[in-house]
């Protein structure tokens, strides 16, 4: 099992499980074949772990990218960056930008 971890990536964690979803149990050529035509803006991130997990397997443990699964994706919840915004009568409002971590995790089928 070969695992890639991307971190402090600036999108919510809710919104990269969506992707994560989509992928989950398929084969590395079928993985980044969905990431590319996905509407949503986590299939950027979600696709580099993807490829990146997939250069791991190959170059570390001389494994081919054609028999590789994805056998576990998830995005765990990073730090949140606060901001803050200003308003009317000179109040400011706090915003929080949320960070997650992306981990995908291969294994070859032989």
């Amino acid at each position: 099992m070969v695992k890639a971890i991307a971190k402090y990536i600036r999108m919510a964690p809710n919104k990269v499980r969506r992707v994560l979803n989509q992928i989950r149990g398929r084969s590395y050529q079928d993985a980044l074949m969905i990431l590319e035509f996905l509407p949503y803006d986590a299939g950027g991130p979600v696709w580099q772990v993807v490829h990146s997990v997939a250069a791991n397997a190959k170059n570390n443990y001389n494994l081919d990218k054609k028999n590789l699964i994805i056998d576990e994706v998830y995005a765990d919840e990073g730090p949140r960056l606060k901001r803050i915004r200003p308003r009317a009568q000179d109040r400011a409002f706090a915003r929080w930008k949320p960070t997650c971590h992306i981990t995908v995790v291969v294994k070859s089928i032989n």
